[in-house]
């Protein structure tokens, strides 16, 4: 039997459904469906020179099934072996004895009367680990983190455009690298940028390869649409996974990158990265949402505009009913918000399932759109003092009169009557059509300082503004003299602070929150102590006492508002805060007492066949199970007061919360 025979059926009907899919359909043969049978000797997926079948025969040769199949494209690249083929022979032959139409170049070269064993490399890769629940999980929420911070990486692929007979992707960093090249090689990739100052390794199953993040293959022989003769119109994996209009006329600059698997299709938009990006952050008025309903900050919905084509295009070639998970950082959170809620609404395939994450998004829509959009499934992740939730703010599109003066005071500042003024208008705005408002449920990292040396961090769900704007206000406050800076410039200060940055501030919260919970499932502990949740709470207290001072300070001094309808606004505003705030301390009371379960922590993969495996690989880093501050729960105190004395009246420093 030729070892190049085409899949015959029976095994599996994900293989059947792969070499009949209308749009680029894999030759996959018997010898890569038994390959993806087997599984590799060494844990780290590399050839090993100790099998004992070295001294069965005459001549062991390590060959991969690219060696011996006719099309390997779609198969990944080889990997050093101590007993690599040589592969001339058969190259060699052809251009001697026969023509290349007769004689096929593929295969290993055996020589005549001697014994030769074969070592098949196994067909496996490493796959990200990803819960469809649409349930919030400690899972999703690291892994999805690293997705987000990948978009800002290239494809990679080698040459970028008009590639003539193969592509590669040899280049780190790079998504191409990851999925094709490491992922699809049963190689653990750690670095997602250039950045990082440590490991932050994703968890992996290990899956047949056929069940990988699919990076699609390149071959002029078998795809028209590879043909370079295409020109512009040529297709390749650059052009099928990366979208990128930088070159294009009257370009966005928006990137992003998409693949799938047979349950998954992953979508990660970049957030802002070039000057053009903040132009279009800037661009603050609303338009029309075309796809559904109520009023979009411009710049983002142009954004998506430009992007939308080429998602719909991937999903009109490989949506075969899997579940769409999004995500995306900063701008590309906006980006993608506006996305999943169009896919939500667009039925021409039947209705899609989405589930979306976001990193330090800013508002996209106004009361309209999110009321509009309640269906969709979005967990807003905001990472401490990060401000960049808090825009567009509302005052964006107020009377320049009322903001200007306003933004100079801070909540507890030295003039209170602006310092309520200024925070009114960063939860409501008055005249101009509805406010910017966010949609989704927020879950919010609170780091907090216990004193002793010790540091904590918890997740939850706060439930009001307060947090997120008086930190974009006392950010503001930072680089204003009683006017607004050039918004240009504030807004490149503001991108570089570690809160907002991915590999310096989400990642790490979203790694040690996964540590966190894991312990406390695997220990029977609750998320948090009741020292911690003291400790917040006292501020939360104080928080909470000072707006209720600042709303009096207006009624006061109502005479400062230009006319009524902007007093009852702010009024109205403080009050609904301050509200919200009793029942986000309320919420925080519950947490104490809050054990996870499995599907907390792992979403559905809880119930996998392959997170056992996947946890024993992961957790085989050191920096894994290393203690770590921000990941462990501190001792906790009996007398809490005990804990925090001679560290004066407020323990827990404001910009901790902030």
């Amino acid at each position: 039997m030729s070892l190049s025979v085409p899949y015959q059926g029976g095994v599996d009907t994900l293989y059947e459904k792969l070499t009949d899919r209308k749009h680029y359909p894999l030759p996959i043969t018997e010898l890569q469906v038994r390959a993806e049978q087997t599984r590799f000797i060494n844990p780290n997926a590399q050839r090993t020179a100790h099998n004992p079948a070295v001294n069965a025969g005459d001549n062991f040769i390590q060959v991969e099934v690219r060696d011996l199949v006719e099309h390997g494209a779609h198969l990944p690249p080889r990997v050093p072996a101590p007993f690599a083929p040589n592969r001339g022979i058969p190259i060699a032959l052809a251009a001697s004895q026969h023509s290349p139409d007769e004689l096929p170049l593929f295969g290993v070269g055996l020589l005549p009367n001697r014994h030769h064993v074969l070592e098949v490399r196994p067909l496996r890769a490493l796959r990200p680990m990803l819960s469809t629940d649409n349930r919030f999980c400690a899972l999703n929420l690291y892994q999805l983190a690293l997705m987000a911070s990948m978009s800002y990486d290239p494809l990679g692929q080698v040459p970028e455009q008009h590639p003539r007979d193969q592509v590669s992707f040899p280049l780190a960093q790079t998504v191409g690298n990851f999925f094709a090249e490491q992922a699809g090689n049963g190689y653990e990739a750690w670095r997602i940028d250039s950045g990082q100052k440590q490991h932050y390794v994703p968890l992996y199953e290990d899956v047949p390869y056929s069940r990988r993040f699919e990076i699609l293959p390149f071959d002029p022989t078998l795809y028209p649409a590879n043909d370079p003769a295409l020109g512009d119109k040529q297709e390749h994996p650059n052009t099928l996974h990366y979208f990128d209009d930088t070159r294009a006329p009257q370009g966005t600059d928006t990137q992003a990158f998409v693949t799938h698997h047979e349950q998954t299709i992953l979508i990660s938009v970049r957030g802002t990265a070039s000057l053009s990006d903040l132009r279009r952050d800037l661009n603050a008025a609303q338009v029309r949402f075309e796809e559904g309903e109520g009023m979009l900050h411009s710049g983002f919905y142009g954004a998506y505009q430009a992007l939308k084509g080429f998602i719909l295009g991937y999903l009109d070639k490989f949506y075969v009913g899997q579940k769409i998970i999004i995500c995306g950082h900063s701008l590309g959170g906006a980006i993608a918000q506006i996305l999943a809620e169009a896919l939500r609404r667009d039925t021409h395939q039947g209705a899609y399932d989405i589930l979306l994450y976001t990193y330090g998004a800013p508002r996209a829509g106004d009361r309209n759109f999110v009321k509009g959009a309640q269906a969709l499934v979005h967990h807003r992740i905001v990472n401490n003092n990060d401000p960049i939730p808090s825009v567009p703010a509302p005052w964006m599109s107020t009377k320049k009169a009322l903001w200007l003066p306003g933004l100079v005071a801070i909540i507890g500042g030295a003039n209170p009557v602006l310092g309520v003024l200024a925070f009114a208008l960063g939860l409501t705005r008055i005249g101009g059509g509805e406010d910017y408002e966010h949609q989704g449920e927020l879950q919010h990292f609170m780091p907090i300082r216990l004193g002793r040396g010790e540091e904590s961090a918890i997740l939850w769900r706060p439930g009001c503004e307060s947090l997120e704007e008086a930190g974009c206000t006392r950010v503001l406050a930072k680089y204003t003299n009683g006017d607004l800076p050039d918004r240009a410039a504030l807004l490149l200060q503001l991108f570089q602070i570690n809160n907002h940055r991915m590999s310096a501030g989400y990642i790490p919260h979203c790694w040690a929150t996964l540590r966190r919970w894991k312990e406390a499932l695997d220990n029977g502990r609750p998320l948090v102590t009741a020292r911690e949740v003291e400790m917040v709470d006292l501020e939360l207290e104080h928080l909470q006492q000072r707006l209720a001072a600042q709303r009096q300070s207006s009624r006061e001094n109502f005479w400062r508002f230009g006319d009524d309808r902007e007093y009852v606004a702010a009024e109205g505003a403080l009050t609904r805060e301050i509200i919200n705030l009793k029942a986000s301390r309320e919420r925080l009371g519950t947490l104490q007492y809050r054990h996870p379960d499995a599907t907390d922590v792992y979403g559905s993969m809880a119930d996998g066949d392959t997170l056992a495996e996947g946890l024993e690989r992961w957790l085989a880093h050191a920096q894994n199970t290393a203690a770590e501050q921000l990941a462990m729960a501190p001792r906790d105190y009996t007398d809490v007061l005990a804990s925090i004395q001679g560290l004066g009246r407020r323990p827990l420093d404001l910009d901790s919360i902030f």
